[in-house]
């Protein structure tokens, strides 16, 4: 036997298979407990339509179906973070799932609109404590290369559940009724919790971390929701633009103190002022913000333009999405490898565009319309530019902190994409309420392109000139945040 090589019965390597044999559990636990959030946002989208003629909310109203879940997604999304960094994520990762699934029967017996808003903001705080554990626990899982790579992986299967989701979602629909789409959480829900339980370590998966900060989490909460209701008030025909004007002076004054609590807090906040210690992070929050609002609105938009005024049926505007959740999935993992190659800025940047591209191409949609020339070319560049930058980014995040700060980044960072698709599905209010006339929702649908569109090259922006390979990386000393180890 060559000297240096483990015995077969050698301790130390079989400890190296257990430990890789459980890190592909973790994995699959961490797939499907996002999933429940991928797959649950994708299917409400194709069923608002139904929603809408079942439970009668009225014009701009429906859009609090999508808003209710994303106000606490994306506020609280930093605080599931950092409890699950204080209390352990693997136990923040259960009971976030165990509530997401009884929000969900929730929603799924509703008898009106407003308890179906109440189950969805439900589904939102459950979703705010599973999501960013999920992608936590990768990060105790997995090291350098690896970590790269299951990154990755999640990324893919988050994109392929998120294609599923509309297809079985639509089906649904149209042969049952929307109430099933919600019930399709219990199944998925109860493997990933097994999974966890029998395979994730819960013993070292937390950090010590000091009090909460419930003041920082409460003040975020509630300036999205004053924003939310201010966006969506403003598309009503009578709401008063005095009130209005004061409910966005109180939204800025309270983003205000939210930045005064966290400096304030230091280490101790929900954003810990170190996090923004480089440009880099800088850039890719924008990023985030400005690529993830574009494509909310889209996945939002889109099957609801199809089916009101195109006459798809629920299935067939679920099938219109596919696309973008199959490119993404497939051409996440090829991008990983890639990563190594070229740099992280210059991959973000040029998906940007490709994906700023895509939407101005909707804006030339015709009448009546063709799937096959208005909508698919446009899908197809809006997938492939979305395919360029995901992976790269959820690692260059990833790795831009220590690793006790690795729940509040990955929440900080999902946050901001939840933010975005919150002020989306807000502004698309001023959609759902001009459905008078199919002139009206076609110019309104081109006119939320173009805004797309503009926010996407706002993207590149913020990767071409706030991203460098100068910043380092506390993770991997000489490394930069934007490439994986070498």
């Amino acid at each position: 036997m060559t000297i240096g090589t483990p015995a077969p019965n050698d301790p130390v390597e079989t400890s190296a298979i257990r430990q890789g044999q459980s890190s592909r559990y973790v994995l699959a636990a961490s797939i499907l407990g996002s999933s429940l959030a991928f797959i649950d946002g994708s299917v409400v989208n194709v069923a608002l339509p139904a929603i809408e003629s079942g439970l009668q909310p009225g014009g701009a109203n429906i859009s609090w179906a999508l808003t209710a879940y994303l106000i606490p997604l994306g506020a609280l999304t930093l605080l599931g973070g950092a409890i699950g960094d204080h209390v352990g994520r693997r136990r923040s990762f259960i009971l976030g799932i165990v509530a997401f699934v009884a929000a969900s029967l929730i929603c799924a017996s509703a008898p009106t609109f407003s308890i179906l808003i109440a189950g969805r903001a439900l589904q939102g705080i459950a979703a705010a404590l599973l999501m960013p554990n999920s992608l936590a626990m990768l990060g105790n899982a997995f090291q350098g290369d690896r970590r790269g790579s299951a990154i990755a992986t999640w990324a893919a299967a988050g994109s392929l559940t998120g294609a599923i989701g509309p297809l079985v979602g639509g089906a649904l629909v149209d042969s049952i009724g929307w109430r099933a789409i919600f019930l399709l959480n219990i199944p998925v829900g109860a493997v990933a919790v097994w999974l966890a339980v029998a395979f994730v370590n819960g013993a070292q998966d937390k950090d010590k971390v000091q009090e909460l900060d419930w003041p920082g989490a409460l003040t975020a909460t509630a300036a999205l929701a004053l924003l939310t209701w201010s966006l969506t008030e403003a598309a009503k025909p009578d709401s008063s633009s005095t009130v209005i004007g004061i409910s966005l002076v109180i939204v800025a004054a309270l983003g205000g103190l939210f930045a005064f609590i966290e400096r304030a807090r230091g280490p101790r906040a929900l954003v810990p002022p170190s996090i923004f210690a480089t440009s880099a992070f800088t850039g890719l929050t924008l990023l985030t913000l400005f690529l993830y609002t574009a494509l909310g609105g889209l996945i939002t938009l889109l099957p609801f333009f199809l089916i009101r005024y195109a006459d798809y049926s629920a299935s067939m505007a679920g099938a219109a999405l596919l696309p973008i959740s199959l490119i993404i999935g497939t051409g996440s993992r090829l991008v990983a490898n890639l990563s190594s190659r070229v740099t992280s800025r210059l991959l973000l940047s040029a998906g940007s565009v490709t994906v700023s591209i895509g939407f101005f191409l909707y804006s030339g949609i015709g009448n009546p319309i063709s799937y096959w020339q208005d909508i698919l070319p446009g899908t197809l560049l809006i997938a492939v530019g979305m395919a360029l930058c995901v992976a790269p980014l959820t690692t260059a995040v990833m790795n831009s902190v220590d690793a006790a700060h690795l729940g509040a980044a990955s929440g900080l960072n999902s946050a901001t994409a939840r933010v975005g698709g919150l002020i989306a599905s807000a502004l698309l209010a001023f959609v759902f309420i001009r459905q008078n006339s199919n002139d009206e929702l076609i110019e309104s649908f081109k006119i939320a392109a173009i805004t797309a569109a503009v926010l996407c090259i706002a993207a590149a922006a913020s990767a071409a000139i706030l991203v460098r390979a100068s910043d380092k990386s506390p993770n991997d000393g000489d490394t930069t945040p934007l490439q994986r180890p070498r």
